[in-house]
């Protein structure tokens, strides 16, 4: 394991710079297994040619995936430029790991149907919005109270990817059952304001408005079952539901729909933007709701398209 202190100078650094929690876990994982590699020597000790020695061993024995071995590439350069003041020198060639070109898992409507009718609780409510709002799986657990509005038929996600702010619709035939999760969740949130207990929120808004932490408006629409001591301050907090417990639900909801698909909560993101292409809605548009930052990756739903491969008709069904 490395050592404590480097760990939290890491994890101090990422919260003054606003990177997002979930960044923050990613990034202190990779530097985990970096110094683990090198049998628990001191980054300060090891360089260039070690990072790309981790990272070629990432490609070729470990087989990661293209994306997986960038972010660990980005996770040492910053532990290098940011925390030990020591940037990395020019990397060179790395080995890179294969790129893949896979076309995403979509599933009709009626399959979309079918799991939805398999999920009950809060896990369908995460689900109705990934479907009907295009919401990553960590945007919809990082919705609070503040970011629905019922009347315009709008949901405001919140530093999204890449640190973005967007708009996406709220669907309304999910309203029903959002309003019953507040009214569940407002239950909840009368307990903790009694007992002192807040809520997590962003870091320079915790200096600035601490008392927001109790607020309804700040409340997670989604909130965890258990609370979580605050480091340093020994506060008790409580932060969202954790994207496991949902991914597990919806992976059991799939199996028992019986679609035949290898569906996941992104594949309703996936079948989102599908399903509103094929309905004739605007890429850009479709780009907008999403928060794509180029068209080209919203393009990539165009080919899943249920107009057959490339669109065209199989001399078969001329005969």
């Amino acid at each position: 394991m490395p050592p404590s202190p480097l760990l939290t100078l890491v994890r101090e650094k990422l919260r003054t710079l606003h990177y997002s929690r979930r960044t923050e876990g990613a990034y202190l994982s990779w530097i985990r297994r970096y110094i683990k590699h090198f049998r628990l020597v001191h980054p300060m000790s090891l360089g260039a040619p070690d990072v790309v020695a981790f990272l070629t061993w990432l490609a070729i024995e470990r087989r990661v995936a293209a994306s997986t071995q960038n972010q660990a590439c980005a996770a040492l350069i910053f532990l290098y430029r940011e925390v030990l003041g020591r940037p990395l020198e020019p990397l060179g060639v790395i080995p890179r790991a294969r790129e893949g070109h896979r076309i995403p898992v979509v599933m009709t409507v009626e399959e979309v149907a079918k799991v939805l009718a398999a999920l009950s609780g809060e896990a369908r409510v995460v689900s109705l919005l990934l479907y009907g709002s295009g919401l990553r799986l960590s945007e919809a657990l990082e919705l609070r109270v503040k970011d629905l509005d019922f009347a315009m038929g709008e949901i405001t996600v919140r530093s999204g990817k890449g640190k973005k702010d967007r708009k996406t619709v709220l669907p309304r035939a999910a309203v029903p059952e959002i309003r019953k999760q507040l009214a569940n969740v407002q239950v909840e949130w009368k307990k903790d304001v009694v007992a002192g207990i807040g809520v997590g929120l962003p870091d320079a808004y915790a200096v600035k408005a601490p008392k927001a932490a109790t607020e309804w408006a700040w409340r997670w629409v989604f909130p965890a079952g258990r609370t979580t001591k605050e480091k340093g301050t020994g506060a008790l907090l409580r932060w969202h539901l954790h994207p496991s417990v949902v991914q597990r639900a919806v992976a059991e909801g799939v199996r028992r729909s019986g679609i035949g698909k290898k569906a996941s909560c992104h594949t309703f993101r996936h079948s989102f933007a599908t399903h509103l292409l094929a309905s004739g809605a605007d890429i850009r548009t479709v780009q907008e709701l999403l928060g794509h930052t180029d068209v080209s990756t919203t393009m990539i739903y165009t080919h899943v398209l249920n107009r057959g491969a490339g669109g065209v008709r199989s001399p078969l069904d001329r005969l």
